[in-house]
């Protein structure tokens, strides 16, 4: 099941039960890489946390 179709059975069920529908797939999406940008900016990795494991 793909995004499109879980919000439109939320937004069913959200109907069926008289609760406010979902915000639609993506809608938060530039926030929530923002917010973490700006986390991984303020909280660089260090050497007891490296960016990357190696395989």
């Amino acid at each position: 099941m793909d995004a499109i179709q879980q919000h439109l059975l939320d937004t069913y069920r959200a109907a069926r039960l008289g609760e406010p529908a979902p915000p639609p797939p993506g809608r938060h999406d530039r926030t929530t890489l923002r917010d973490l940008y700006r986390y991984w900016l303020t909280h660089p990795p260090t050497g007891e946390q490296p960016a990357r494991r190696d395989p």
